[in-house]
């Protein structure tokens, strides 16, 4: 288990000028990787995610409780496909274009519970809950179907809270100390998506 990549974002529109409709809604989804294994810079962390990074809904993304956002690199290859598929388009998705902070390889939804904790390098972080995903996931994507497709799939990923701030570089062994160990990510993705249905919350 490995960090392979650190990303971040700044708050721009998430529609263009042609979606006249949208273009004033605010959104950092689109990060970009500012450390990777092929150019290992050190990136500081700190209490609030990555330097640098921004987020412009606090009450979604970001804040002490959501500060980093982690994703497995083994479900890229799943998004590739489908959105090659649904667009029509080849897509090569580049890490970050989840919208996470971390790209890690090595550890699932399936395998990480809410309260267990990550140390990642000489960090620790303790895993919160997973990523609910929106609208701006599926403007980001561009396809519709890219929220449920994602609760569908559980191919979530989920956010970390900063225990011990510091400096991170892409290639970190990712040890796990376990909690509790009451409520997997992949069990939390999987009432969120059974909400989903029963509600129609379909976006």
């Amino acid at each position: 288990m490995r960090l392979l990549s650190i990303s971040s974002g700044k708050v721009a529109p998430l529609f263009g000028n042609h979606h006249p409709d949208y273009k004033s809604v605010p959104s950092a989804i689109r990060k970009k990787t500012v450390s990777d294994l092929s150019n290992p810079t050190l990136i500081e962390i700190t209490q609030l995610g990555v330097q640098g990074d921004e987020q412009a809904d606090l009450s979604a993304h970001g804040g002490l409780e959501k500060a980093i956002y982690v994703y497995p690199f083994e479900h890229y290859s799943f998004w590739n496909n489908l959105l090659t598929r649904e667009t029509k388009k080849s897509v090569n998705l580049q890490a970050g274009a989840i919208g996470e902070n971390f790209t890690i390889e090595g550890l699932l939804e399936t395998e990480i519970f809410v309260g267990d904790k990550l140390l990642i390098g000489k960090l620790e972080f303790s895993v919160v809950k997973l990523r609910e995903p929106c609208f701006k996931f599926n403007a980001a994507m561009g396809y519709k179907g890219a929220v449920k497709a994602m609760l569908q799939s559980g191919f979530s990923g989920w956010y970390m809270r900063v225990n011990k701030a510091g400096f991170l570089v892409p290639g970190s062994k990712i040890t796990v100390i376990p909690g509790t160990r009451q409520t997997s990510i992949a069990q939390q993705n999987q009432n969120l998506f059974t909400q989903h249905n029963q509600r129609d919350l379909w976006e």
